[in-house]
């Protein structure tokens, strides 16, 4: 018996996580559980049951296009000019945060206190972009992974309302990545 109430638990979870989707989709990370709940045709405990955070909704939601931006970064780690293949990706994190609705907010720092798998695993990944560009001089080398999302994050929740939210966030990326100051060098961010 216990076999097939893990099969419909999978199912439930399965069921819940594609409803929930459609809701952070549609409302961002301020779904309503018990919208999903509804929608979904279970209790709102059984929804707190499989995410018992909206953090871990968030997390759940956001899982296949944190493990794209992952592979992504796997990719782009043997190219060429270190610096393209790190603003490449980061450009991915951008579009891909302005995209899926939630994604910044699954992104974003809780504190020391609190585990956040989305961050750890994009954290992870561009390591080895970051530290290639850091060793090839042209990124300062104080610079961390968790510098860089958090800055995606702010700029994204920042411009989420704009009526061109992807083309907001795509400019102030690059006036970050290009700083302030004018430059003789004019490399393109």
């Amino acid at each position: 018996m216990s076999d097939g109430r893990r099969a419909d638990a999978r199912r439930n979870y399965a069921h819940i996580l594609a409803v929930a989707e459609e809701e952070v989709a549609t409302h961002g990370s301020g779904a309503s559980l018990e919208q999903i709940a509804r929608t979904a045709n279970v209790g709102s405990a059984t929804v707190r049951r499989h995410f018992p955070t909206r953090r871990a909704l968030l997390e759940a939601v956001s899982a296949k296009r944190i493990a794209a931006l992952c592979a992504r970064a796997v990719e782009l780690t043997g190219e060429d000019d270190s610096r393209k293949a790190l603003l490449t990706w980061l450009d991915e994190v951008v579009s891909y945060s302005v995209s899926a609705r939630g994604l910044a907010a699954a992104l974003a720092y809780d504190g020391p206190t609190h585990e956040n798998s989305c961050s750890a695993a994009i954290e992870e990944a561009g390591d080895p972009l970051l530290r290639r560009a850091a060793r090839d001089g042209v990124v300062a080398p104080e610079t961390t992974v968790a510098d860089l999302i958090t800055l995606i994050v702010g700029i994204v929740l920042a411009t989420e309302h704009y009526p061109d939210p992807a083309a907001r966030a795509d400019r102030l990326f690059r006036l970050a990545v290009a700083g302030l100051s004018p430059r003789d060098d004019h490399r393109s961010p």
